[in-house]
């Protein structure tokens, strides 16, 4: 089992082969799409970030099994019951504006990939689309923080949010597993 990357090594290793998001982007981006309902052996995924995130660009090897562990890793997480979701952002000890704007970008991530995959939100439940619209003013806030407790709490409170509506948007439109694996033979 390779371990959980972390959004340090992540972006170091995007930023080295010139990719200019960061780790916090690519994830939102890759959480969007799956929670909007693309499915999780879909291999376009690939395509839309180099798109994306590349300038249409293929990626190198070594970027490329970075995003594929991260894709897999992305996909464990949302399939375990119990909000396994961990946002890829900064740890605890950057520096709290660093955290608030990595979270802003994986928030405008998560958007743009959603974006690619669900269309017509007018399908989509009240609570969905009440989440995707607190993402689209999350996503819009540049107030820096002041390193104290109160900001600190309202930035968890954030974080939390939007791992619980991201989580919210997958259980609704995500594609479960089993409807992938319909390969096998039915009896009629």
């Amino acid at each position: 089992m390779e371990k959980q990357l972390d959004y340090d090594s992540v972006s170091n290793k995007l930023s080295q082969q010139s990719i200019i998001v960061d780790a916090a982007e690519v994830h939102g981006i890759l959480c969007g799409m799956l929670c909007g309902g693309m499915s999780l052996t879909d291999q376009k995924w690939l395509e839309a970030l180099s798109e994306t995130i590349n300038q249409g660009e293929g990626f190198s090897d070594q970027t490329q099994h970075l995003l594929t562990t991260l894709f897999n890793q992305t996909c464990q997480q949302l399939l375990e019951p119990e909000f396994a979701l961990t946002l890829l952002l900064p740890d605890d000890q950057a520096p709290i504006n660093d955290r608030g704007a990595a979270l802003i970008n994986w928030v405008q991530g998560f958007m743009l990939g959603f974006g690619l995959h669900q269309q017509d939100l007018m399908q989509c439940s009240d609570d969905v689309k009440e989440a995707l619209e607190d993402f689209s003013d999350i996503s819009r806030m540049e107030e820096p923080m002041d390193a104290d407790e109160e900001s600190e709490k309202a930035l968890l409170e954030v974080e939390e949010y939007v791992k619980i509506s991201a989580i919210l948007c997958f259980s609704e439109l995500g594609q479960s597993l089993l409807d992938d694996q319909q390969d096998t033979p039915s009896v009629h």
